[in-house]
């Protein structure tokens, strides 16, 4: 096996297996709200469909704001809300760049999750899915494209642990961080890559992700992306704190 993945692999295993938790907020009664899986799975779908043009931290708080403001996050009653509820309250509170539309698309998901899944999302992922069936069942959500779905399925496999027949449709996403780290680790040629469009560029990320390892290419997703966070800066990289130095092929411009 490349060294390098060998490394990425085993770095994503100790991540995960030490994980008690899910740290989605600096906010402990918000990250609290949205570990709890079972009694809110909801709130992780429209968690992650919020996680779109702005930071996680102001994404992944809109579900625990609108728990706060009705004390309740029962689904159907959620429902009873209305769209005009949350559009008034995305804008009143500017929970999102797009407020009108990102509310439309709130509103819409707690629609589709009661007539679909009888108001339990949690059988999106329930009975051992192929992963497939999840990445599919997100990008039907209005809002949720390739990245948000392959994102949420990704999450519900390394962090929550959810049991899948397969994990293969599970790609890596194409994020900024990531890219960068993949094509400065060399797993993609770097005169060519610099070349490309930037759709393309894409494109060879989630690819090469697949080749290097098919049975789940998105397992170096999450780490991959903590390089490029916490070392492989776009500028001033911190090369020589980051454990993939000495196979690091360092393809800087």
């Amino acid at each position: 096996m490349d060294k390098r993945l060998e490394l990425l692999l085993n770095e994503s295993d100790e991540i995960f297996s030490n994980m008690k938790e899910l740290h989605f907020l600096d906010d402990k009664d918000a990250n609290i709200f949205l570990n709890k899986l079972e009694e809110y799975p909801h709130a992780f779908v429209l968690g992650c469909l919020m996680d779109v043009q702005i930071s996680s931290k102001k994404a992944w708080i809109i579900p625990y704001k609108i728990y706060k403001d009705l004390n309740n996050f029962d689904i159907y009653e959620l429902n009873k809300k209305g769209l005009d509820y949350y559009k008034n309250f995305f804008n009143k509170n500017k929970l999102h760049r797009f407020n009108n539309d990102k509310a439309e698309i709130f509103y819409n998901a707690i629609e589709r999750i009661i007539k679909y899944y009888d108001g339990d999302a949690s059988k999106i992922w329930k009975d051992n899915p192929s992963s497939s069936s999840i990445v599919y069942k997100f990008l039907e959500f209005r809002g949720c494209g390739q990245k948000v779905a392959n994102m949420a399925a990704n999450t519900l496999a390394n962090q929550f642990k959810i049991k899948m027949n397969d994990y293969s449709s599970i790609d890596i996403s194409a994020d900024v961080h990531v890219i960068r780290v993949m094509y400065r680790l060399g797993f993609i040629e770097f005169e060519r890559y610099n070349q490309l469009e930037n759709d393309k560029k894409k494109l060879l990320v989630i690819y090469k992700a697949r080749e290097l390892n098919p049975q789940f290419p998105g397992k170096i997703d999450f780490v991959c992306w903590k390089l490029g966070r916490d070392y492989c800066h776009e500028n001033n990289p911190d090369c020589n704190k980051c454990y993939m130095n000495k196979v690091c092929e360092k393809n800087i411009n």
